[in-house]
Parts: structure tokens; sequence; C-alpha cells
């Protein structure tokens, strides 16, 4: 479908459901689904009247031009505004084009972090730590909120496996191409001979699925509880309030014993549960709809290696667009990751444009 009949479809959808919300005849939610639906697409009708009031310049200038009585001077003035116009137009095409592409749903959510140190043995752990710690300061830098849900750490300050969950606006979507097995090359503190190590850890970026995104029933899953493990609270080793839920029909496993309250586990692992159940379907849906062809910025698999974090070259790499930055320092402090998170996104719109053309 041609972009203009794209737009006259929105502007009418736009209307409609101004009509509709303005009847009074809405129950609470289904008002709330409007009005959702209704500021998803306040942004296109905007760019839509501004392209509508550009084209109707536009002709008024070429009428200005094709007519043999127009004087010089405002002949002059026309294909000035000509020329004006035909400057903004490609640019403009572009953002409408993008604010049309499909919405991915989860976009809006809140995150699920999981770090988990991968091979690589004390070294994997320490640079997971290290991850856990850039995604904390960038979180805070974006003025988000980052809540830590349940650590495992070592004995050097290093990090087995951490969960946080990260609340704000957009936080799913600039996170999301986060996910995959991150590396790191660099001569450990404990290498007497300074050899260059390379070791791994993984992270997962969970949207924070609500009770409504997944239905989960009681008799699918199973609840066991047990002893906590390692240091904690007085009562963290005396009582059993470690949690762990089996989702039976997909055996996703989950496990929590960082509150000394069973209650206050069973809550988190429950959370975390849907989560993971949630993001195992979306990414099914979007296996799905993408099979002919893989995106560019990769699949989102936990198993993929997407990044390389070089230590004696200062070089961050990210394999799936192929762009080093040479900020390592700055990437790992938080400050330098949007540039990595902006190439991506910025990728990943590009794919789906050329899909959709």
């Amino acid at each position: 479908m041609a972009l203009p009949e794209k737009l006259d479809q929105v502007v009418l959808r736009y209307e409609t459901l101004s009509a509709e919300m303005s009847s009074g005849d809405l129950a609470p939610a289904d008002f709330a689904k409007l009005s959702k639906e209704y500021s998803d697409l306040t942004p296109v009708v905007e760019k839509a009247k501004e392209l509508h009031r550009l084209m109707d310049e536009l002709d008024g200038a070429n009428e200005l031009l094709a007519d043999p009585d127009t004087d010089t001077d405002m002949r002059a003035m026309a294909e000035a505004e000509v020329r004006e116009i035909q400057e903004q137009l490609p640019a403009l095409t572009e953002t409408i084009q993008k604010l049309l592409l499909p919405k991915d749903a989860a976009d809006s959510k809140n995150a699920i972090l999981e770090v988990r140190a991968g091979t690589g043995g004390d070294e994997a752990s320490l640079f997971a730590a290290v991850l856990f710690r850039m995604y904390e300061q960038y979180a805070r830098q974006q003025g988000w909120q980052f809540e830590l849900m349940s650590t495992n750490e070592t004995g050097l300050g290093g990090l087995k496996e951490a969960m946080a969950t990260i609340k704000g606006h957009g936080v799913f979507a600039r996170m999301k191409f986060e996910s995959g097995v991150h590396r790191v090359q660099r001569v450990p503190t404990t290498e007497s001979g300074g050899r260059i190590h390379t070791s791994a850890a993984t992270v997962a970026v969970l949207p924070e699925a609500e009770d409504f995104d997944v239905e989960i029933e009681e008799k699918d899953i199973r609840i066991d509880t047990y002893r906590a493990q390692g240091p904690g609270g007085q009562s963290v080793n005396t009582t059993d309030s470690a949690v762990r839920i089996t989702h039976v029909p997909t055996g996703v496993v989950v496990q929590c014993q960082d509150e000394k309250s069973q209650h206050k586990n069973k809550a988190k692992a429950m959370k975390v549960l849907r989560s993971r159940i949630y993001e195992a379907e979306r990414q099914r849906q979007a296996d799905e709809r993408a099979s002919s062809r893989k995106s560019m910025v990769g699949s989102g698999d936990r198993s993929e290696r997407i990044r390389t974090y070089n230590y004696p070259q200062g070089r961050v790499t990210d394999h799936r667009i192929n762009l080093t930055v040479h900020q390592l320092e700055r990437v790992v402090a938080g400050e330098s990751l949007d540039e990595l998170i902006d190439a991506l996104i910025t990728e990943a719109q590009a794919a789906l444009l050329a899909e959709s053309i």
C-alpha cells in the first residue's frame, strides 16, 4: 500500500477513535484501551498533517511557476519555495515511515535484567559484575529505577548471577538488544604472566509481564521450598524460605532465595516466571513472522555472541552491526552505551523499513 493511502487510513482511524472516546458510552477499561491507541497514533497524524501542508504549498508554488503571467520576483520566490519543500520531504517521509512500522507490544514495558557468568571461571564472574554495574549506572543516567532482585556473589567481588527490575519510560525498547553473550578480553588481576584471557557472561533482558499478559493456572505450577544456601541474614539458613517454581507445561524453572520470607521469594519468582513465559511466546511469534529472514541485529537468543569488550585495545565491538567504539571505559561506565544502543535501534528500523517496501 502506498504511503498516502496508509496515512488516510491512520487519519480515519484517529478520527473514529476520537468520536468513540467522546461518546461517553465506554467502560473504563475500553476507554483506556482506545486512549492508548489514540495516543500512539497522534505523532503519525501530526506528521501526516505536516506532509499534507507541505504538499499543498508545493502545489501552490508549482501553479505559480506554470502560470505565464507570474512576474519575475514572484517566480523566484516560488522556485525558492519549491527547493525548500523538496529538501524537507525526504526526511519527513522517512520519519513517517518509521512511525508506521509495526510496533513491538513489549517496547513500552519495564524490563527484568539477568546477568550470569559464563565460561572463564573467576574472571567471568568479575566480568558479570562489571556488566551488571554498567546497566545499573546506565539506568540511573536514563532516570530509570533500578531495583535489585537477587544476587549470587563470589568471594572475589564477582557475580555468578544477578537479577534486577528496571522501570521507566521505554525501558524494554532500549534494553532488548542487550540479550546475548558478552565476551571480554583482558589480563586478569590474578594473572602473573600478563596473558590476555577471554571469558564471557550471558545477559537476558525480559519484558516485565503483567498479570493480564500471561495467565498462569495453579494446576500448571509446582512449588518446592528448601533451605537457602550461602551467606544471608539471621534466619536465611534456618528456615525453608527459598522457593523453586516449575511451570509444568513449558518446563520453565525459577528459583528465589534472597528474601527471608518465603512469601516474598514466591512473589519474586512468580514475577520472573511470568516474564520468561511471556518473552518465550513473544519470541516464538517474532520467529514466525521473520521465518524467511533474520534481522541484521540478531535474534535476541541468549546463546548468540553479540559483543566483545577488548581492554588492551580499549574498544568495544558489536558483532551484529560490525560497530566498534574506542571508548571502553565510558561504555562500561554506562556513559557511552547509548552510542551502541542507538546504532542497533537504527539498524533494526532500517531492516523493518526494507521489509515493508
